[in-house]
C-alpha cells in the first residue's frame, strides 16, 4: 500500500509557487519600465493609437531639436550684429570727433588706423562660424564668409585688392587734364563753355545744371552729347551777379560751383573780374571756372572717387573696376573683375534666393522661420565699404590739398554710416532675427505643452500605477513566502510520520 496524498499537495504548491513567481516577474517588469505592455500586441485594441501617440511625440522631440539649435544659432547672430552695429557707430563717430590733421609715415590719420583695426574686427565677426556653420555663407554653410582683412585691402599676387581698385578709379576719375573729365576751351567771342568728355563714361564729374543772375548773359545745357553748356555773356554783368553751376560725382552725391562777378582785381576766392568789354569778362570767368574745377578735381573728387570704387568693388558680384590699361586717365567703362585679377570679398553662396530663405527650419508641427544671412547683404556689404575706404586712402604730406581732401571722405564715411531712410541697416537684419527668435520661443512652449498632453495619454493607456504594483508585489512577495514554507514542509511527510510508536 502506498500513500501518495502528500506528493500530490507538494506538486499543487509547486505550481502556484510558479505561478506566483511569474507573475512577480512581470509585475516587477511593468514597474521598471513603467509600462504595462512590452510590446503593442499587448496593449490589444489599444495599439494602434500607441503608436499613432508615439509617432507623434518623436516628431515633437525633433522640433524641439532643431528649435534649440537654432535659437543657439540666433542668439549666436544676433550678438555678432550687435557688435557690428557697434564698429560701425564707433568708426562714425571717430571721423566725426577727429582732431587735427596729422599723417603717420604711412600717409593716413590714427582715425585711418582705427578704421583699419575696426575692419579686422568686422570681418572675423563675418566669419563666425556656429558648429561647423558659417552663418554669413547664405546656403554655401561649409565656405568662409569673407576673405581676410591683408587680401582684401592690398591684394593676392595678381589679384587686385581695394587699394588699387581705388587708386585705378582715382586716374579715371580725374582725367589727364585734372579737370575731373571735363573740358573748359578758350573763350570763343563772349562765350563761355564746359562740357564733359565722353558721352556715356561713368567717370569724372558730370553737368547736372546751371542757374545765372548775370545780367543779360544766355545760359544754355546742359545739353548734348557728351552733355555741355554755355554762357553767352552778351554785355558785362553787374557787380555782384553770380552763376552757379551744379555738378555730379561718381558716388551719387553733387557740388555747386557759384561765381560771383566783381569790379575788383585780382578777385577773391570764387569770384571773376569785370572787364573792359564781354570778351574781356568772359575770359576771367572761363579762367575762374577751371580754378574752380580744378579744386573741386583735387578735393571732393578724390572722396568720392574712392567711395564709388569701394561701392562697386563690394556691392556688386563680381566687383567693377575700371576698363583699360594704366595709365587709366582716358578710360571710359567699368568692366567685371574676375577671380584671376580681382579679390572677391565675399566668398559665401550669391544666389537669387533671398538672403532669410537661405536657411530654414521647421521648429513645430505648423511653424517654420527663415534665419539665413549673407555679408553682402546691403547693410552689412555698405558697412564694410565705408570702413575699408577709410583704412585703404593714403595721402602725401606736400600736398596742399591732402588735408580738404581728407575732409571731404570723413564726411562721406560719417554721413553713409548713418541711417538712412528707406536703406536696409543692420537693424533690419536684427529685427527679422528677432522675429524668427519669437517664432522659436513660441514653438518651444507649444511643443512643451504638446509634449506633456501626449505623454500623459499614453501614460493613460500603457502606463502602470506604481504604488499599486507595489502593493501587488509586496503582497505576492508574502504569499510567495507563505507556499514556499508549506510546499516545504509537506515536501518532508513520509509513511513513517503517520505510524504510531512501538511499544516496549
Amino acid at each position: 500500500m502506498s500513500i501518495t496524498g502528500p506528493g500530490s499537495i507538494t506538486a499543487a504548491n509547486i505550481l502556484a509557487v510558479n505561478n506566483m513567481n511569474n507573475q512577480l516577474n512581470t509585475l516587477s517588469e511593468e514597474l521598471g519600465s513603467g509600462q504595462m505592455a512590452q510590446t503593442y500586441s499587448g496593449l490589444g485594441s489599444q495599439a494602434g493609437l500607441t503608436l499613432a501617440l508615439n509617432a507623434q511625440l518623436s516628431a515633437i522631440n525633433g522640433y524641439s531639436s532643431t528649435a534649440a539649435t537654432v535659437g543657439t544659432t540666433l542668439s549666436i547672430a544676433q550678438s555678432d550684429l550687435t557688435a557690428l552695429g557697434s564698429a560701425g557707430n564707433s568708426v562714425e563717430q571717430s571721423v566725426s570727433d577727429q582732431g587735427a590733421f596729422a599723417l603717420n609715415s604711412n600717409g593716413q590719420t590714427t582715425t585711418q588706423q582705427s578704421a583699419e583695426s575696426q575692419l579686422d574686427q568686422i570681418l572675423s565677426l563675418l566669419n563666425t562660424q556656429v558648429g561647423n556653420n558659417y552663418i554669413f555663407s547664405g546656403s554655401a554653410v561649409n565656405q568662409p564668409s569673407v576673405a581676410s582683412t591683408n587680401e582684401i585691402l592690398n591684394g593676392n599676387g595678381a589679384q587686385a585688392g581695394l587699394t588699387q581698385v581705388i587708386a585705378e578709379r582715382a586716374q579715371a576719375d580725374l582725367g589727364a587734364n585734372g579737370l575731373g573729365r571735363l573740358v573748359i576751351p578758350p573763350v570763343s567771342g563772349s562765350t563761355v563753355s564746359i562740357g564733359e568728355d565722353v558721352a556715356g563714361s561713368p567717370f569724372g564729374f558730370k553737368l547736372a545744371g546751371v542757374s545765372s543772375s548775370l545780367t543779360g548773359a544766355t545760359v544754355t545745357g546742359p545739353s548734348g552729347s557728351p552733355a555741355s553748356i554755355s554762357v553767352d555773356l552778351g554785355a558785362n554783368p553787374n557787380d555782384g551777379d553770380s552763376i552757379q553751376f551744379s555738378l555730379n560725382l561718381p558716388d551719387g552725391t553733387s557740388q555747386t560751383i557759384t561765381l560771383q562777378a566783381t569790379t575788383a582785381s585780382p578777385p577773391g576766392a570764387n569770384q571773376f573780374t569785370i572787364g573792359a568789354n564781354a570778351t574781356a569778362t568772359a575770359t576771367n570767368l572761363q579762367a575762374a571756372l577751371t580754378t574752380a574745377v580744378g579744386n573741386l578735381a583735387q578735393t571732393a573728387l578724390p572722396s568720392a572717387s574712392a567711395v564709388a570704387a569701394a561701392n562697386d568693388f563690394f556691392g556688386s558680384n563680381p566687383p567693377l573696376r575700371v576698363g583699360g590699361s594704366s595709365p587709366f586717365y582716358a578710360a571710359t567703362q567699368l568692366v567685371n573683375g574676375t577671380a584671376a585679377n580681382t579679390v572677391f570679398w565675399y566668398t559665401g553662396e550669391s544666389g537669387s534666393t533671398p538672403a532669410r530663405q537661405t536657411a530654414t527650419a521647421q521648429v513645430g508641427p505648423s511653424m517654420s522661420i527663415a534665419y539665413g544671412m549673407r555679408a553682402n547683404e546691403q547693410a552689412i556689404s555698405s558697412l564694410v565699404a565705408n570702413v575699408a575706404v577709410l583704412a585703404a586712402t593714403t595721402y602725401s604730406a606736400s600736398n596742399p590739398n591732402a588735408q580738404a581732401s581728407y575732409q571731404a571722405l570723413s564726411q562721406k564715411v560719417a554721413g553713409n554710416l548713418s541711417t538712412q531712410s528707406g536703406v536696409q541697416s543692420i537693424s533690419d537684419i536684427e529685427a527679422d532675427l528677432a522675429n524668427a527668435q519669437t517664432t522659436v520661443s513660441d514653438a518651444t512652449n507649444l511643443n512643451t505643452q504638446t509634449t506633456t498632453t501626449l505623454s500623459g495619454m499614453l501614460q493613460g493607456i500603457d502606463g502602470v500605477n506604481q504604488d499599486q504594483i507595489g502593493e501587488q508585489i509586496l503582497n505576492l512577495q508574502n504569499s510567495l513566502s507563505a507556499s514556499l514554507s508549506v510546499t516545504a514542509r509537506l515536501a518532508q511527510l513520509s509513511l513513517v510520520n503517520y505510524l504510531a510508536p512501538s511499544s516496549g
